[in-house]
């Protein structure tokens, strides 16, 4: 029941966050779709959305049909863990949209775990053990700055895990390759229920551990030495996330600081997403106006030696109950089409590598964007499901550990409605208190985790902030925790700036370095301390102390996750505060969502 509700949590939080939709012309205004058509619905990942969209609208413009009845295809965005999950519960429409008759998420093993699930509850497949249609590939890379892998001898020297696991292990960090300036070995990977490129990552250094390239099995997951071997590397971990754009923003910033090597020593990630941070574009996504520009110091990308995956992005053509046959025509047409050779060159605009074999690999595919047209040299196999399954649940028990303070703003303005359009509904307090007693199911026993609640007047009147229960291990707190949580009620103002900087300063104070170390902010309005002429001061005073503590050398990086809560908060300050400690800044500006943002922000411990 727990790695359900695990796997459940983590990836129905995407769904929220990521969920949207790309549609061509038609009849009915309210879906964009041609009501005479055979519709077929794609959910893809978000990489390919405005690509596929694209060519969703080429075809169904092209005169294809079925009988000579028109096909309009359909493209919804959706992130692989959180379709897996929909999939495998049944697929809401009313939570995840139309159910797709294809469906692409960024890895094949996505498809694996999917159906080791359904197995699990006693339903049949519904991706199965045929080879899909690969639509584009990128393969999963170690991305380092080029001063950092040429310590490690790149490129002349191949680099693998185990090159990693030997510096994690090291206390003398990078001052055994000459560089003590750069301190220890740190490593950004993401939430693996949550993200291709942490799952293709836990595959990758898991054979590592065994030597193999192919037929991981569970008895080597229960190895020692592979257990020893996987939890190692998770000790350098620098934090988790959704996504691996936390990580490359972050870096991005950093290096306009001249800090990029303070940050993070490697990174795991696509190979695309080198090419992007590399062209000034870390999160890949240019928003109108925006200009890009180049990193001082760019990354390179480490072909794993002991091998690595693909994401290959698969077309997925489900065996669903609600896929008729005439929609199953339809979508291997559309299948077809975006497989021709003048399509699939149109990925390499996106920094990808076609799917059809029959098309060059080209720019900017190239050394000069850090990246090599010729690697990878070995690809491993992707495990069987029930053997994915098995590695996830492992995983939760390896990773590193967290030391996490719970900030929760209770001020006067929680009370009012979570849904403006509904007086009598649940208040913002209400779903925040759900919020975080789901969250709490997310730590595991040995996470030492706080919660501080603040507003003006507390206990005497003279206190802003109260430690509900103080930063301990969770397992034997967690039901008296869940009752504190429940017993909440709103009160004052909101004295923001004072309560993040003292909780800051708090868990700096007990740091733990083999933990990650954390403050998650919650707040649904603006610094509101009765001393408003103060505000400038006391922000910039807080994102000094802040910033000087994560741009340098220091020993105790604490990290700031903010939430903005409910539409009075202001995500721009909150942002400040995140991004000053190389964190991460969360909304939630419709208070409704608040249950899968927090649920979002836990995937980084």
């Amino acid at each position: 029941m727990r790695r359900r509700a695990s796997w459940a949590v983590a990836t129905v939080a995407i769904a929220a966050l990521v969920a949207g939709a790309c549609a061509s012309g038609g009849d009915d205004a309210s879906s964009g779709r041609d009501g005479n058509c055979i519709p077929v619905d794609v959910a893809v990942s978000s990489e390919k959305i405005q690509l596929l969209g694209e060519l969703a609208k080429d075809f169904n413009s092209s005169g294809a049909s079925v009988d000579g009845t028109c096909i309009d295809v359909q493209v919804q965005k959706k992130s692989s863990g959180a379709a897996a999950s929909a999939l495998a519960e049944g697929w809401d429409t009313a939570a995840d949209g139309p159910r797709p008759v294809i469906w692409s998420p960024a890895s094949s093993a996505w498809g694996r775990v999917l159906d080791a699930r359904l197995a699990q509850e006693g339903k049949p497949p519904l991706v199965g053990d045929g080879d899909p249609s690969s639509f584009m590939n990128t393969p999963l890379v170690i991305a380092m700055p080029e001063p950092m892998a040429r310590a490690l001898g790149w490129p002349d020297t191949p680099i693998g895990w185990k090159d990693i696991l030997d510096l994690a292990r090291s206390p003398n960090g990078w001052a055994d390759k000459g560089h003590p300036e750069w301190g220890r070995f740190e490593l950004g990977k993401t939430n693996p229920n949550f993200s291709t490129s942490g799952l293709s990552a836990l595959i990758a250094q898991t054979y590592a551990a065994t030597g193999k390239t192919s037929g991981l099995s569970a008895e080597d997951l229960a190895n020692p030495q592979v257990v020893a071997f996987g939890t190692d590397i998770e000790s350098s971990v620098v934090h988790y996330g959704d996504i691996t754009m936390t990580f490359l923003n972050n870096w991005f910033r950093a290096d306009r600081r001249g800090t990029a090597l303070n940050y993070a020593s490697a990174v795991a990630v696509e190979e695309k997403s080198v090419i992007d941070y590399n062209a000034g574009n870390p999160d890949g996504v240019l928003d109108q106006g925006e200009e890009p520009r180049k990193p001082r110091i760019p990354l390179v990308a480490i072909y794993p030696s002991e091998g690595t995956l693909f994401s290959d992005n698969p077309l997925y053509l489900l065996d669903a109950d609600w896929v008729t046959p005439k929609q199953k025509e339809a979508a291997d047409q559309f299948r077809e089409f975006v497989l021709r050779p003048a399509n699939q060159e149109k990925v390499l605009r996106f920094g990808f590598r076609p799917g059809n074999p029959d098309v060059a690999v080209g720019a900017p595919i190239s050394t000069a964007n850090g990246v090599d047209p010729s690697q990878p040299q070995t690809l491993l196999e992707v495990p069987t499901g029930p053997v994915m399954v098995d590695l996830l649940d492992r995983w939760a028990q390896q990773r590193k550990g967290a030391r996490v303070l719970m900030v929760l703003d209770v001020s006067g303005s929680m009370g009012d409605p979570a849904d403006p359009n509904d007086p009598a509904g649940p208040t913002k307090l209400d779903l925040a208190k759900e919020a975080v007693l789901n969250g709490l199911g997310q730590f595991k026993p040995e996470d030492q985790v706080g919660l501080r609640i603040f507003t003006t007047n507390l206990g005497d009147g003279s206190r802003n902030y109260l430690d509900i229960t103080p930063i301990s291990p969770i397992g034997p707190n967690r039901e008296r925790l869940r009752s504190q949580v429940e017993s909440l009620t709103p009160r004052d103002a909101t004295p923001l700036y004072e309560v993040t900087g003292q909780s800051y300063q708090d868990v700096v104070a007990g740091y733990d370095p083999k933990l990650i170390n954390a403050v998650v902010l919650l707040t649904d309005g603006m610094n509101d301390d009765g001393n408003q002429s103060d505000d400038r001061r006391q922000l910039d005073e807080l994102l000094s102390r802040i910033r000087q503590d994560s741009d340098g050398e220091t020993t105790t990086p604490v990290r700031v996750f903010t939430i903005a809560y409910g539409s009075a908060a202001n995500p721009t300050e909150l942002r400040r505060i995140a991004e000053a400690s190389n964190a991460t800044a969360y909304q939630a500006t419709d208070a409704t969502t608040i249950n899968d943002v927090f649920a979002a922000v836990v995937s980084n411990f």
